[in-house]
């Protein structure tokens, strides 16, 4: 895979994609997702790009925005990206995520932002209840068993 945490990507020459980064974290075979307010569907923390990013700088801000944790710099290892139809957008708009597993500081509680409504620890039995991208996420995850 050719992702690094320091990859930047210039959202301007990327036409038709919205390019996402996300945080992986599994444990006892669930991965953490989070819902917003108004939303059905769950996602991985974590969010788009703000220009000049990298995929580490994105991380890091957003995973502390949405969860109130810090992530460990030194922990974060690339997953994978995947891409597949953005949800609530027109046919033919793809989301790119490049997702990444990292611990987060001790000294932190995951705990939910005023801009996330609900935490939740899914399983793949929970597949329907996320994005299209995420699903190809936890059909990975599934596959290598590490999502139960």
């Amino acid at each position: 895979m050719s992702d690094t945490p320091l990859r930047r990507v210039d959202t301007d020459t990327v036409a038709g994609f919205i390019d996402k980064v996300a945080w992986l974290r599994v444990e006892d075979g669930r991965v953490l997702a989070t819902r917003s307010h108004g939303r059905t569907l769950y996602y991985l923390p974590g969010g788009e790009r703000e220009p000049g990013e990298t995929d580490l700088q994105t991380l890091t801000r957003e995973v502390a925005e949405e969860l109130t944790v810090t992530i460990m710099p030194e922990t974060v290892t690339p997953v994978g990206t995947f891409e597949a139809q953005a949800d609530a957008q027109p046919p033919g708009v793809l989301v790119r995520m490049a997702c990444y597993a990292a611990d987060y500081d001790a000294a932190g509680a995951l705990s939910p932002s005023a801009e996330i409504a609900e935490l939740a620890w899914l399983t793949y039995a929970d597949r329907d209840r996320v994005s299209p991208v995420e699903q190809l996420v936890f059909d990975q995850l599934h596959a290598t068993g590490e999502l139960t």
